[in-house]
């Protein structure tokens, strides 16, 4: 009765005395021109028309609910205001909403999460949400979500999310606890089923998808994961149905609609990263459909006459011919698509932009000091190792392979050592080696069956006063014939510069140029890099809670990863793909890459311990980062070991601030939950090895996070962005090789006298392989324009505590003062390998870069 006396008093009623708080939601809507939604985008605003249809509403991180298992309380649902009027762009981007919340103080108090419900018919992309004023909060709450709301009728669960502040486990409010742990319990999923697009299930599975043994023997490929003869990371499922033929064997989908393969929503690259996929892969549409555009053969004259018809398709563009399998190749393509793929004149022309390699001197890279400086400088700067025994013997298994001890003899190099014996050259650390026999031999046989023709290498080099390697040898071996028991039969190539020597020593460099480009492309990119990183994308978000604060360091880390990886099973690695195509291994390419992946050790990851590891530096206590380099002028070790640091430090900072004892490491059930996760499931072919740390210290969790967020930043970029600027043109890093060595009298030999250019061109990579790579390397050199790097991040908001803030600024001004000092020495003439004889500075660690085809930046995730 006096509520009724009061309101008739005040003309006001209690709802209209209750306090209203303003939020602000960014959004970004469904594009009208994302491909085929345009009608639920109508649907939509029709029904925007007869109701509210996106409610929020807050979870108290105060107050418990005594009838819902303590969880915080539930506050009343606010609807998004202004939905139709506010305008919505025809390209991609966000939209602002207000949204007015009845606040219940005494039922709220301090909101931790809110619970989302989309009624429209189509999802959209949840950027932030952000309040002012909540009465008892100092400053604005902010929600950065960064997530695709589907539909509520396609959950089972409510979709959940929290505030910036980030807790451990044990420190979390007692009111969010559920809702923190059924959010990681929706993210596993139930291990069983066929996943959807709107799914959100992190899971594993092995590689069991690159072959296609429906189509044909041919298109068979084994498993690669969860066997002791092909251990492999682990990959995210999809719960796709079996192969008919192999029920170990996943189907696979249509080529053609190969983007929609399944990886969480969240994962899929955004608008803008897609529109600039695209765009750069509409070049390679040929390439999707592969098997079409090789039968063009017979139609295209396969062969480069010389290496100015080479320089043609930059200068002047490659003319596509006529013809019914062409017609057949375009008629599925959209003409936006065409418009990318052809000139606009309608010439039909694929053209390339000019490799920096070439840009200054069109033959520098032919030189020996070239040769040798990418070893250091290159886009493979990984592999080089010094060599400390002579001569270079093998661990392969004499039982199985016999005797595979190099036989480059003392005869061979001992005159070329500035006076110094080889056993003083070895002392003084002035020998290195280029070793890529070992990986190759076991398969030389297989791939040598097919229309390849390579060999296993071992190149020596030679430590010089100037700072510069010098070759010294090259040995090319070939399994006996009578049996790989009976070792090798290896034949050695010195230095030349005249006569057909001369043109021998350009075919030796070759044959390494391709191996080193095959173990680059297999091992030191895509297993070293892509196919390691996944399982951590997959463990992190299966086992800690968007609240933790690794999951926060390490999150921006794994930004599109998923997406590229599930693009390169289904038109890059997979059988007949675009990988098998245009390198030396062909269809043993990933099953090499597992039998390499048994000698991976996560701990070897990280780049101090690689370059103690391959002998390229020794542990000083009195040097900068503890360890001296063998090799002053090593661009690569120089750059990354600054930004190893910068990296090192910041987490150290970060971690210490939430962990302040070795007990709080031991005792975080969600840390060691994810640690266990990785070992056992993610990289689980490894889960027995005692190299793992064990995830009892400070000190280990720094290092580990270290180390993946080095493999999926600099690791990356300095074996990825380098790939157009200097394979983009192929004689440099040449992907296959189609005849073996001329011999003395045999008609190549002849050739070789009278025309060795061309013999050169008819044994490395041919036409239609040549502009399948370089148009698949134009794209995986690529910045996008939406990229993030090193050092930044995608929302300013995304952590709340204040010292993780200015420790992420100390980490972004230290990488702004490594890109000075890159500059500087890069300018700097007394540091030869930085430049070299091509006149192509060393970038490829520069922490940031413009868009596009730069050959420098480091983005913070493998998304490429």
């Amino acid at each position: 009765m006096l509520s009724h006396i009061v309101e008739a008093l005040t003309g006001k009623n209690e709802e209209e005395n209750k306090k209203k708080i303003k939020g602000k939601v960014v959004l970004m809507k469904k594009n009208v021109l994302d491909f085929n939604d345009f009608g639920g985008s109508v649907l939509d605003r029709v029904h925007e028309l007869l109701g509210q249809k996106v409610s929020l509403q807050f979870i108290s991180s105060i107050n418990g609910d005594p009838e819902n298992k303590l969880k915080g309380k539930l506050g009343r649902a606010a609807y998004l205001e202004d939905w139709i009027t506010t305008f919505t762009s025809l390209t991609p981007g966000d939209s602002a909403f207000h949204v007015t919340f009845d606040w219940e103080e005494e039922e709220i108090g301090i909101p931790g999460a809110f619970i989302i419900q989309n009624f429209h018919h189509t999802e959209f992309y949840l950027k932030t949400l952000t309040l002012e004023d909540v009465p008892g909060h100092h400053g604005p709450i902010h929600f950065v979500c960064n997530s695709w709301v589907y539909p509520a009728e396609k959950y089972k669960t409510d979709r959940v999310f929290f505030t910036n502040k980030t807790y451990l486990p044990s420190e979390t409010p007692e009111q969010l606890v559920k809702y923190r742990e059924e959010e990681l319990v929706n993210l596993r999923g139930s291990g069983s089923g066929q996943l959807e697009e709107w799914d959100r299930v992190y899971d594993y599975a092995y590689y069991n998808d690159l072959g296609d043994p429906d189509k044909g023997s041919d298109y068979a490929r084994p498993v690669l994961g969860g066997s002791v003869e092909y251990p492999y990371p682990r990959r995210g499922r999809t719960g796709r149905p079996p192969t008919k033929t192999d029920p170990n064997s996943e189907s696979r989908i249509p080529l053609l609609t190969s983007l929609d393969i399944y990886i969480p929503r969240d994962e899929r690259f955004g608008h803008l990263k897609m529109s600039d996929f695209l765009a750069y892969a509409l070049k390679s549409v040929v390439q999707f459909l592969l098997p079409e555009f090789e039968d063009l053969g017979d139609s295209i004259h396969n062969e480069f006459d010389s290496f100015e018809d080479i320089l043609q398709i930059y200068e002047g563009g490659f003319k596509l011919p006529e013809g019914p399998l062409l017609k057949n190749i375009f008629e599925n393509i959209p003409f936006e698509m065409l418009k990318e793929l052809l000139r606009s004149d309608g010439e039909g022309l694929l053209k390339f932009p000019l490799p920096q390699v070439i840009k200054d001197d069109k033959s520098a890279w032919r030189t020996d000091e070239e040769f040798a400086r990418e070893m250091l400088a290159g886009v493979n700067p990984v592999i080089i190792s010094r060599l400390q025994e002579f001569p270079p013997t093998s661990k392969l298994d004499p039982n199985l392979y016999g005797d595979q001890t190099s036989t480059i003899s003392g005869g061979h190099i001992e005159n070329k050592l500035d006076g110094l014996t080889i056993d003083e050259a070895i002392r003084t650390n002035k020998l290195f080696i280029l070793n890529h026999h070992d990986a190759l031999m076991p398969y030389l046989k297989r791939i040598n069956s097919t229309t390849t023709k390579t060999y296993a290498s071992r190149t020596l080099l030679f430590l010089q006063k100037d700072g510069s390697l010098k070759p010294l040898a090259i040995e090319l071996s070939l399994p006996h014939p009578d049996g790989y028991q009976f070792g090798a039969i290896s034949k050695v190539y010195l230095p030349a510069e005249h006569g057909i020597d001369s043109s021998i020593w350009q075919l030796a460099k070759a044959y390494v140029a391709i191996n080193d480009s095959g173990v680059h492309q297999l091992i030191s990119h895509w297993l070293n890099t892509h196919a390691s990183i996944e399982p951590f994308v997959i463990a992190t978000n299966r086992q800690l809670s968007v609240l933790h604060p690794i999951h926060k360091l390490l999150h921006p880390h794994f930004r599109d990863t998923m997406n590229i990886n599930a693009v390169g099973r289904q038109i890059l690695i997979n059988a007949g793909g675009i990988l098998e195509a245009t390198v030396f291994p062909a269809k043993y390419s990933m099953e090499m890459s597992a039998v390499i992946y048994k000698d991976w050790v996560f701990t070897e990851q990280g780049l101090p311990a690689d370059l103690l590891k391959r002998g390229m530096a020794v542990e000083d206590s009195n040097s900068p980062h503890g360890l001296r380099l063998l090799i002053e002028d090593y661009p690569y070790a120089v750059d990354g070991l600054e930004i190893w640091s910068a990296i090192k430090t910041w987490v150290q900072d970060y971690c210490n601030f939430y962990y302040t004892s070795d007990i709080l490491v031991q005792k975080d059930a969600e840390l060691q939950s994810w640690w266990t996760e990785v070992r056992e499931k993610g990289h689980g072919d490894k889960k027995n090895e005692p190299w793992w740390p064990k995830m009892q210290t400070r000190g280990e969790l720094v290092d580990s996070c270290t180390t993946i967020i080095w493999m999926a930043s600099a690791l990356h970029a300095a074996v990825n962005f380098g790939q157009y600027p200097y394979a983009g043109y192929l004689p440099v890093r040449p992907t296959l090789s189609r005849r073996f060595m001329p011999e003395p009298g045999k008609p190549e030999y002849d050739e070789l006298k009278t025309n060795p250019d061309k013999v050169f061109l008819k044994t490395i990579t041919a036409r239609l392989q040549t502009l399948l790579g370089i148009s698949l390397i134009e794209i995986l050199s690529s910045h996008s324009s939406d990229e993030v790097y090193l050092g930044q991040r995608d929302a300013l908001e995304w952590t709340k505590d204040v010292e993780p803030l200015e420790a992420f600024d100390r980490f972004g001004t230290k990488l702004r003062e490594v890109e000075e000092r890159i500059k500087q020495m890069n300018n700097d003439k007394k540091w030869r390998n930085r430049v070299g004889p091509v006149n192509v500075p060393y970038t490829l660690l520069y922490p940031t870069s413009e868009e596009g085809l730069t050959g420098k930046g480091i983005p913070n995730s493998v998304s490429i």
